[in-house]
């Protein structure tokens, strides 16, 4: 599609910015509503409701309503599948209108919320409606007198808060294992990109999800997001977002009822690159594209480049030189490949960070500055710095941006210690052409997820979390049923 056929529908675009509580749009109790603006052009996209504790109360106390009378956890395993798989075709069918909505409210290119955001939160929804009827439970080993069942039973009413940089795939993480599993959830997505939750739960309800199983509340943190985290009759949350509110929402359980919480968190994921690599053009582009993808704004993004001493004039130059590729432009170009940073204070954090790279000594190889200041938009230059020390905030602190750390290292024992030598351990990547470096390094590496020679090809089939303080739990995968199920034991005594 054209730019100018995206600006026109972009023009006729009226987002509804009200919640969905028990199947229906409807407003907040009180009535407020905030205005959301889009960082594409500062444009106003529309009024949305600004749920608060009432509004979390009704939604929790439908999704009880629905989970205490079965209407969707009773459903035989194939229904529950058929309900799925058609959730996720609908989301495909409104690919071109999710993709428009997330790009206008979050700010990435066009290209990408139509070719990755929709079809992977779609396949997310999609597997775990497969996983349904192909997970089994277990009898264990007794004698001839007794059975034992071992069964995962849905855990009840799930709180899902997901983030506002991959605000479809986010939610779909949760809602996949949740809702295959059998319960309601309530969902809050963020203030910041609040749209396409809204119409997920609506498509929803169209497919047959009965009403209540699926509810959005969009608002802000402070007021709906903690209202859900402290509900006592919320059994479980799962939450992507900051390591600060990570940690507020552990304590929000302690002060309520001791609900599971399952928190992915921040990263400041390490790219080691040595010099046996044979290809370090491949890997400069590969560090360059997936740091500068969705605008720096992963939680995953390798933010930290650990270039052996050997090579890292060499290679800081390549990935300068691949840097302009991703010049921030209009989002709704098909050309563009990096768009706007999510609001106007996620543009002060980062140029505060640049400024605070220069501050401290580090060398600004590429980009530093504000972009696209005329369009109304908030644009930020790919940026990268070299001569980074361990011990400066751009190497120790996520951005979340494009800016990408130059760290060099001596030898393999240095690249490893620089590495682990973060809070955070979400991601890794190593990149080298002995097996057996490679091997062993990665397993050295305190991550969830490390990659060799790539970064970021894996799948829904593989799990997703981090160590210390990127989190606990896992997304993704079957592994995510362990979050939103309980295990129950029943021994049977058989009479002779």
């Amino acid at each position: 599609m054209t730019l100018s056929s995206w600006q026109e529908r972009a023009a006729a675009l009226r987002p509804d910015g009200r919640m969905l509580i028990d199947g229906q749009r409807c407003a907040s109790t009180s009535g407020q509503t905030f205005d959301k603006r889009s960082p594409v052009d500062g444009r106003l996209l529309g009024a949305v409701a600004q749920a608060q504790a009432a509004d979390v109360d009704r939604a929790v106390a439908s999704a009880r309503a629905a989970f205490d009378d079965g209407r969707w956890s009773r459903q035989p395993p194939a229904a529950r599948k058929k309900v799925l798989q058609k959730f996720a075709e609908g989301l495909l069918a409104a690919t071109d209108e999710l993709a428009l909505l997330e790009t206008l409210d979050m700010g990435k290119p066009i290209r990408f919320s139509r070719s990755v955001d929709v079809p992977a939160a779609a396949r997310c929804i999609a597997w775990y409606a497969e996983a349904i009827d192909k997970v089994y439970d277990e009898i264990a080993p007794t004698g001839p007198s007794a059975l034992a069942l071992i069964t995962r039973e849905p855990m009840g009413v799930v709180g899902a808060i997901v983030p506002w940089n991959y605000p479809m795939i986010m939610a779909a993480w949760k809602l996949g294992p949740a809702l295959a599993a059998g319960n309601c959830v309530v969902l809050k997505p963020s203030e910041k990109s609040p749209y396409t939750a809204m119409r997920m739960a609506e498509i929803a309800v169209e497919a047959g999800l009965p009403p209540a199983v699926f509810n959005a509340v969009p608002g802000f943190g402070h007021e709906a997001g903690e209202a859900l985290a402290l509900h006592p009759d919320v059994d479980a949350i799962g939450f992507t977002g900051s390591t600060r509110v990570g940690r507020r929402m552990l304590a929000y359980a302690g002060q309520s009822n001791l609900k599971r919480v399952y928190n992915e968190l921040g990263g400041k994921s390490a790219f080691l690159v040595f010099p046996d690599f044979d290809d370090l053009d491949r890997a400069a582009e590969t560090a360059a594209g997936s740091m500068y993808f969705n605008q720096g704004e992963s939680c995953n993004a390798p933010s930290r480049l650990l270039v052996h001493e050997a090579i890292a004039d060499d290679f800081v130059a390549r990935v300068a030189r691949h840097a302009p590729a991703y010049a921030p432009a209009d989002p709704l170009d098909e050309a563009t490949v990096m768009g706007a940073v999510v609001d106007e204070g996620q543009l002060r954090t980062v140029m505060g960070y640049i400024a605070s790279g220069q501050e401290e000594g580090a060398r600004c190889v590429a980009g530093g500055r504000q972009a696209r200041a005329d369009s109304g938009g908030v644009y930020v230059e790919p940026t990268v710095f070299d001569q980074v020390r361990s011990d400066m905030r751009i190497a120790r602190e996520e951005i979340f941006g494009p800016v990408l750390s130059v760290i060099r290292f001596r030898d393999e024992a240095h690249a490893i210690a620089l590495a682990n030598d973060s809070p955070y351990g979400l991601q890794a990547s190593v990149w080298s052409s002995h097996i057996d470096r490679a091997h062993r390094v990665a397993r050295a590496l305190r991550a969830g997820t490390v990659h060799v020679n790539q970064y970021d090809e894996d799948d829904i089939t593989v799990p997703f979390g981090g160590y210390k303080q990127s989190g606990n739990g896992r997304d993704k995968s079957l592994h995510a049923f362990d979050k939103y199920t309980e295990l129950k034991t029943t021994w049977l005594r058989i009479n002779a």
